[in-house]
C-alpha cells in the first residue's frame, strides 16, 4: 500500500502558524516606526517606504514610560522568585506522595484558578485597602502568586517525578545527608523544569492585566499603560509601548533557553 506523503501539509501548517505568530509582531513594529501619513494612507503597504524614530524618541524621553516599566519588571521578577521559592518545596513533597494523593492535592491547588479573576480581584482590592497594600508592588506580587503558583507547582511536580528515587537513595548510601541530597542532587537535576516554571511565572506576571487594573491607582504597570493608549486611540503610542512590552519576553526566553536542553537527565542513573 502506497503511503501518502504528508510532509507538504506539515510544512504548510507550520508556515501558517509562523505567519499568524510573526505577522502581528511585524505590523506592531512597523506602525511604531512609520510616519502617520503612511499608516493612514488609503493604500497602505506591507513594507514601509519611510521610517521615522519620532515615536520612539518621544516615548523614551517621556516620563510616562519608566515608572510603569520599572514596576512591571520588579513585580514580575519578585513573582517569579516567590513562585519558585514557595512551589518548589511543596512540589517535591507532592511528587513523592502516592499517585492518588498527588491528583487530590493538585486539584486542590487549581481550585482557586477555577474562579474568574474578576470575581477575586474586587474582594482582594477591598482587603488590600484595609491592609495598606493597595497600589503597592507587594500587593501585586501577592495577587500574581494566586495566578502562578498552581501552574508552577504542577510543572515542578512533573519535573521532580522524572528524577528517580534511586538517585537520592544512592546519594544517601554514599553518606550525603538529606539536605545535601536536595541541594546537590535533586534541585540541580530539576533546573530545566525550574527554568520553565520560572519563565511561565515571569511571563504571567509581566502580561497580567486584571489584578493590576483593580490594584493600581496611581502607579500603573506597562500593560495598563498600553491599555490607556489603546482606549485613547493612539495607534503609534500603543504600538511603541506594545513593542517595549514584547522585548523583555524575548530576552528572558532566550536567556532561559540554555536550560531547556533535551536529555538533561540522560544518564542520571547510569554507572
Amino acid at each position: 500500500m502506497k503511503r501518502t506523503n504528508l510532509a507538504p501539509l506539515w510544512y504548510a501548517g507550520g508556515l501558517l502558524i509562523v505567519l499568524f505568530t510573526v505577522l502581528p509582531l511585524y505590523l506592531m513594529v512597523k506602525i511604531s516606526i512609520s510616519p502617520p501619513l503612511e499608516v493612514f494612507s488609503p493604500h497602505p503597504t506591507f513594507i514601509p517606504h519611510a521610517v521615522t524614530a519620532e515615536h520612539w524618541r518621544a516615548l523614551l524621553t517621556s516620563e510616562a514610560l519608566w515608572p510603569p516599566l520599572g514596576k512591571s519588571l520588579a513585580v514580575a521578577t519578585w513573582t517569579m522568585v516567590g513562585a519558585i521559592g514557595l512551589a518548589a518545596p511543596a512540589a517535591y513533597v507532592i511528587s513523592r506522595l502516592p499517585r492518588s494523593w498527588r491528583y487530590i492535592l493538585l486539584l486542590a491547588l487549581f481550585a482557586g484558578r477555577m474562579v474568574p479573576e474578576v470575581g477575586i480581584a474586587l474582594p482582594v482590592a477591598v482587603s488590600f485597602l484595609h491592609w495598606g497594600l493597595l497600589d503597592t508592588q507587594l500587593g501585586l506580587v501577592l495577587t500574581h502568586l494566586i495566578r502562578t503558583l498552581p501552574f508552577v507547582a504542577w510543572i515542578l511536580v512533573g519535573t521532580f517525578e522524572t528524577i528517580p528515587v534511586e538517585v537520592e537513595e544512592a546519594a544517601e548510601v554514599d553518606g550525603c545527608h538529606r539536605l545535601g541530597v536536595l541541594t546537590r542532587i535533586v534541585f540541580p537535576l530539576a533546573l530545566p523544569g525550574v527554568a520553565v516554571a520560572g519563565l511561565f511565572a515571569w511571563l504571567e506576571s509581566w502580561n497580567e492585566f486584571t489584578y493590576a487594573l483593580y490594584l493600581s491607582l496611581i502607579e500603573k504597570t506597562l500593560p495598563l499603560q498600553v491599555y490607556y493608549y489603546v482606549i485613547r486611540g493612539s495607534w503609534f503610542d500603543s504600538a511603541t509601548y506594545a513593542t517595549i512590552l514584547t522585548v523583555p519576553v524575548i530576552v528572558v526566553t532566550a536567556w532561559l533557553q540554555r536550560y531547556l536542553k533535551a536529555g538533561y537527565l540522560a544518564g542520571a542513573v547510569k554507572g
